[in-house]
């Protein structure tokens, strides 16, 4: 207590913060670099006009509040206000699009990762760039907009990610860590930089379309991890800290994705490591030997914090129906005259799933409450489906629910069993495996690989970033992130590892074949109900 009380006081804590598509958390870690405080803030995204977003006063409104409460754990736990930071870093849902003009002003809504409204930008800049561009990254949301007509295009002076947007208001700085740049535009890895070759291709069609200005006039500068991203400014300390307590010039960290941060949380940031994030969405990445054959439209090729090459698998649904369901089971309790807590519930679905019928008993769960690329879906209706001779017990419904939520991922990843892309370590992180052992096994059955959950792994993605932003101003001279990482932070790490079972695995299969035969009918129900 007293070294955590002296960590604190001395200005030696990190400080990470990741807004998550429902949470916005701040994680402080001390030299040891074990979390020793956090706070939240609980938020939701908002469909607006058929765009789904967040607001910019929201955004500020909540790191603040996620903050404050930090900054209250601290004083709780250990008797001291916080007011120095010897790291800082900010992490948010990936990529998107944030336009602002050369006065600073915003031009348009933030569009989230969440829309699929730019599947004719994607095509046709897959097609010109021989490179998978997915819907959700920055470029497609700005070449659509070019598509479209849309008239604030021309007055872009600066494009960002929702954390890029953040970290340039606290330093000043237009930057963005490498691993959340290559979901902006595509990245050479040799490089560490946007590739200009690919550059060059879009922006012939940018002057031609009239434009004055050219990408990298507009892109945040790339950088790769342990760089100087500059420091927390004194209006920047005040806007994350309205206190007036905390100390401007806390060196920051590039700022990354949660794609980065879920690598750099797992230690999977090294050649044939990957992991799973599995939380309102789930996504799986692989650091890559080797290219990939060919252009996957389900493939998105990224990096880590460093600019390896990464596959990666992304689905925009995970859990979101599970907690739906949960909900509903709880409002069942309540009208039965059971008190039931939240966690009750989800403790119940998960463990009873284990019990149901290794292929869910031909119940399926279709969780799609938006589109969903991988499979080919531009829109979504979640929905229950069983044929008249399925046995619907509660077991295999909660089989089928926690199955669904990895079904879109299973084909998905399916393309890299056939690359022949070798995997030493698969580790998953996030609100799917906080019930022990379920998600891992169900997970493992999915991708017929043995799924490991560390300890560490309920602090996710703002852990992760705390431990970038310990990276940046710890790391010895020549010390690579992967090298940091095992050697200083996860050397004595301890976990679980459950490896496949060949019945789970073939339960699965049948399951995921039934949820393949069934997206004809997720279509039309996309089409007949409004």
């Amino acid at each position: 207590m007293n070294t955590i009380r002296d960590t604190i006081i001395s200005g030696q804590a990190v400080l990470g913060v990741e807004f998550g598509s429902t949470r916005i958390k701040a994680v402080l870690i001390g030299t040891d670099h074990a979390p020793i405080a956090s706070g939240d803030h609980t938020w939701e995204n908002r469909l607006e006009n058929g765009i789904w977003t967040y607001h910019m006063e929201d955004v500020w409104a909540g790191l603040q509040d996620a903050y404050a409460n930090m900054k209250k754990d601290v004083l709780d736990r250990y008797g001291v206000k916080l007011t120095r930071l010897a790291g800082f870093g900010v992490s948010a849902m990936m990529h998107g699009y944030l336009p602002f003009d050369k006065d600073g002003n915003q031009l348009a809504e933030f569009r989230t990762w969440r829309n699929t409204i730019t599947a004719a930008a994607a095509a046709e800049l897959t097609e010109l760039l021989q490179f998978n561009i997915p819907q959700r990254w920055s470029i497609a949301h700005l070449y659509q907009a070019m598509l479209n007509g849309e008239s604030h295009v021309k007055d872009i002076a600066f494009l960002t990610t929702l954390e890029g947007y953040v970290h340039w208001k606290l330093t000043g700085e237009k930057v963005l860590g490498v691993g959340e740049g290559s979901g902006m535009f595509p990245v050479d890895s040799e490089k560490c930089d946007y590739d200009q070759h690919m550059l060059d291709l879009v922006d012939e069609r940018i002057a031609a379309k009239g434009y004055a200005w050219r990408l990298r006039d507009i892109l945040p500068r790339v950088l790769n991890a342990g760089d100087d991203a500059g420091c927390i400014t004194a209006q920047g300390a005040r806007l994350l800290d309205p206190s007036g307590d905390l100390e401007p010039g806390t060196p920051a960290a590039p700022p990354e994705g949660d794609a980065g941060t879920g690598m750099t949380a797992t230690n999977s940031v090294a050649v044939r490591t990957g992991n799973v994030s599995a939380g309102t969405s789930v996504f799986a990445m692989v650091v890559l030997e080797k290219p990939l054959s060919r252009v996957y439209p389900e493939i998105d090729m990224v990096t880590t914090p460093t600019g390896k090459p990464v596959a990666m698998v992304h689905c925009n649904t995970c859990t979101s129906d599970i907690n739906a369901w949960a909900g509903m089971l709880r409002g069942f309790a309540e009208a039965a005259g059971l008190q039931v807590s939240m966690n009750d519930i989800y403790t119940a679905l998960f463990t009873s799933a284990l019990e149901g019928e290794k292929d869910c008993g031909g119940v399926v769960n279709m969780p799609l409450v938006s589109g969903e690329p991988v499979v080919g879906l531009e829109d979504g209706r979640p929905m229950m489906l069983r044929t008249p001779d399925a046995k619907l017990t509660f077991a295999n419904f909660a089989r089928s629910l926690v199955s669904g939520a990895m079904a879109s991922l299973k084909l998905g990843m399916d393309i890299l069993v056939q690359e022949q892309v070798r995997i030493d370590a698969l580790l998953g992180h996030g609100g799917y495996f906080k019930t022990p052992g379920v998600g891992q096994r169900i997970l493992a059955a999915a991708l017929n690989t043995p799924i490991s959950v560390m300890e560490t792994a309920g602090e996710g993605g703002p852990w992760g970033m705390a431990l970038l932003a310990a990276y940046r101003v710890h790391h010895k001279e020549g010390q690579t992130l992967e090298q940091y990482l095992s050697d200083e932070v996860f050397a004595s790490a301890k976990g679980s590892t459950v490896q496949p079972d060949a019945a789970d695995v073939a339960g699965f299969d049948a399951y995921t074949a039934r949820f393949a035969s069934a997206l004809p009918v997720q279509r039309a129900a996309c089409e007949h109900l409004k």
